[in-house]
C-alpha cells in the first residue's frame, strides 16, 4: 500500500510540475502602452494572473520610442528612471522571474509612468506550489496566516492538473487535503 501511495505521488507530481511559462504583458503585443484610462491598467491584467519563479514577463514595444525599466518600489511610487536595477530597450524583452515576490517596472519613456504605464507583479512564493505542500506537513496553529483565499480568474491554469491527476490515479481525497 505504502509504495503505491508514493508511486502515485511520485506520478503526482510528473504531471503537475509546472513548467516555466511566458507572459506575454498585458496579453498582447501592443499592451506596454500608456493605458486608455485608469480602469485598464496593466496591474489589473497582473491580478488575473498566478505567477511562479521561473516563469517569464515577455514586453513588445517599439524600441525607438520606449524602454522597460525594472525599478525599486519606491522609484515605482515616484517614477522614478534616474537609477534601474535593470533597463530593457530591445523592443521585445524577457524578464525571468527568479524569486517570489513584489517586481516593479516603468516605462523608460518621459512621462509615460506617470501616466500609468508601469507594472507590479507579485511572484507567489515556493511554500504556495503543490511540492512544497506535499513535502512540508501542516503549519502548527502559532504559523497560522489567516483565512484560505479562493483562487482568482486564471488561477486554476495549475490546479486543473492537479484534480485531473488525481482522478487517474484514485487520489481525490489526497489531493483534498492539500
Amino acid at each position: 500500500m505504502a509504495s503505491s501511495l508514493i508511486l502515485s505521488i511520485a506520478l503526482l507530481l510528473a504531471i503537475t510540475s509546472s513548467e516555466a511559462k511566458e507572459f506575454l504583458v498585458g496579453g498582447a503585443d501592443n499592451a506596454w502602452q500608456i493605458p486608455p484610462n485608469t480602469t485598464d491598467s496593466l496591474n489589473q491584467w497582473a491580478e488575473k494572473n498566478r505567477f511562479q519563479v521561473g516563469d517569464s514577463l515577455v514586453w513588445k514595444y517599439d524600441p525607438a520610442k520606449d524602454s522597460v525599466l525594472e525599478v525599486t518600489r519606491e522609484a515605482y511610487l515616484s517614477c522614478d528612471r534616474s537609477r534601474p536595477l535593470a533597463e530593457h530597450k530591445e523592443g521585445a524583452s524577457t524578464v525571468e522571474l527568479r524569486r517570489s515576490g513584489a517586481y516593479y517596472f516603468i516605462s523608460g519613456a518621459a512621462g509615460a509612468c506617470e501616466e500609468g504605464q508601469r507594472l507590479i507583479v507579485v511572484v507567489m512564493s515556493d511554500r504556495h506550489s503543490l511540492r512544497a505542500r506535499l513535502a512540508s506537513p501542516a503549519p502548527a496553529p502559532s504559523e497560522y496566516e489567516g483565512p484560505a483565499v479562493a483562487p482568482t480568474s486564471g488561477a486554476g491554469k495549475r490546479g486543473g492538473a492537479i484534480a485531473a491527476a488525481a482522478a487517474m490515479v484514485g487520489l481525490s481525497g489526497f489531493v483534498f487535503m492539500l
